[in-house]
């Protein structure tokens, strides 16, 4: 009875996040590259968008697929702006748990729906390269949005079970969160109870998600290889190979750190908390901030006509 009292005492209705450890005195400064890393990313995925609906020579499979990764880096951003901002800016560090609950939805959601869209933009280049003579009756406008709806199905599907998992634990002692924003691989830790559930599903997640698509993705770039390696001409083998480099930048840049601090949340209890942090800023803030430029710099139509824009 005492040790019941006692946890419902210690309980707190709000977490703590966090920002860089050791550094609290310069967060005011460290906000700087926050806020421009922020800002190019919203400014340069709202871009793509614009440029994407308002250029009729970009709506085909490619472009199309690639609004919809704009609209999740855009998403992504904004999902994390007000919790970062708030601690550099304003030493915000509370969130109810209501809050934080909703905020791991957006960003796990948002997260495997990229994963998804990175394993469309797979399959199109798969199509368009080793079935080009039946690129446009594959990848029909009916085909794009079914393919679409699916991939987002499928991540609401998958962590809308999430919330209500954590929402049901009572929690003690420390709540202090490693990020400025909630993951639940985090959140659950702190939980005054068993987590061997959620923790098995967090894995069966990510296996089904990011495992699953990341080895499809590397299937398709094997037999997109044995294409362009059986074409005679140096010339059209390199034009081919050209057409993925933006794509295979956009999946080095989400898989990456993505792994990797899941890697570490799971396994690498002995690592020093600030590479957590550094890892979980890369994670959630490198992809929306460098899919634009990559695809701006590599992609000819996208690059001709933000020049156009700008020009004018």
């Amino acid at each position: 009875m005492f040790l019941l009292t006692l946890s419902i005492l210690n309980s707190s209705s709000t977490f703590l996040l966090s920002g860089i450890p050791g550094l609290e005195s310069l967060h005011l400064w460290i906000s700087i590259p926050l806020c421009f890393m922020y800002l190019v990313a919203i400014l340069g995925n709202c871009m793509i968008l614009f440029v994407i609906k308002t250029e009729p020579s970009l709506h085909e499979p490619m472009y199309l697929f690639l609004s919809m990764l704009a609209l999740t880096d855009l998403g992504l951003s904004l999902c994390t702006l007000p919790t970062v901002l708030g601690i550099f800016w304003l030493d915000l560090r509370e969130i109810g748990h209501d809050a934080c609950f909703t905020q791991l939805f957006f960003i796990h959601c948002l997260s495997f729906l990229e994963s998804s869209v990175l394993l469309s933009m797979a399959f199109d280049r798969f199509v368009a390269i080793c079935r080009p003579l039946h690129y446009a009756s594959i990848l029909t406008n009916t085909a794009i949005g079914r393919i679409g709806l699916a991939s987002l199905g499928r991540s609401v599907a998958l962590i809308f079970p999430l919330p209500f998992m954590l929402k049901r634990f009572s929690y003690c002692g420390s709540s202090v969160l490693s990020h400025s924003y909630c993951l639940h691989q985090e959140v659950m830790k702190l939980a005054c109870a068993d987590i061997k559930a959620n923790s098995i599903y967090g894995m069966f997640v990510i296996v089904s998600t990011v495992g699953v698509d990341s080895l499809l993705i590397l299937f398709s770039y094997t037999l997109i290889l044995r294409t362009v390696l059986s074409i005679a001409s140096k010339t059209e083998r390199l034009k081919a190979l050209n057409t993925c480099v933006s794509h295979i930048c956009a999946v080095l840049l989400f898989y990456t750190p993505m792994i990797g601090l899941s890697v570490i949340h799971r396994f690498g209890k002995q690592a020093p908390h600030l590479v957590q942090v550094v890892m979980g800023f890369v994670y959630l803030l490198v992809p929306p901030l460098m899919n634009p430029i990559v695809y701006s710099v590599k992609t000819k139509q996208i690059r001709d006509r933000v020049t156009r824009a700008f020009c004018h």
